[in-house]
């Protein structure tokens, strides 16, 4: 084992590839990991920046419901239970025909439905 230590090249020597090879390692990792993370924060951020009053979203817990307020600190979500409030943060996506198709007018149809019996109440 002593014999494997002893063979290593000295580490006062600092080749020019080493650190050509570090050179591309980072950047490597900024392609592949950083640049696409930055890419998809902003993304986020746009999107929660684009969500109105009455736009039907689901959030991260899986929540679904309708945008009745929008305030500077995050949203207050009307759902069937009642208003509650979340973090910006919170809205995973826009539940909309385009993105669930026949799920988002199922929902609508009987979100409709149950307005429309509690307003008769």
């Amino acid at each position: 084992m002593l014999t494997i230590f002893l063979q290593a090249a000295p580490g006062g020597s600092s080749s020019p590839m080493m650190l050509i090879l570090m050179g591309v390692m980072f950047v490597g990792f900024y392609f592949l990991m950083i640049r696409p993370q930055m890419r998809k924060q902003k993304q986020e951020k746009n999107f929660q920046e684009t969500l109105k009053v009455g736009t039907r979203v689901v959030l991260t817990s899986g929540l679904h419901g309708r945008i009745a307020q929008i305030q500077d600190d995050g949203f207050v979500i009307e759902t069937l239970s009642g208003k509650l409030k979340f973090e910006k943060a919170a809205v995973s996506r826009e539940f909309t025909e385009s993105r669930f198709g026949d799920k988002a007018k199922a929902a609508e149809k009987t979100a409709e439905k149950k307005e429309i019996e509690t307003e008769k109440k």
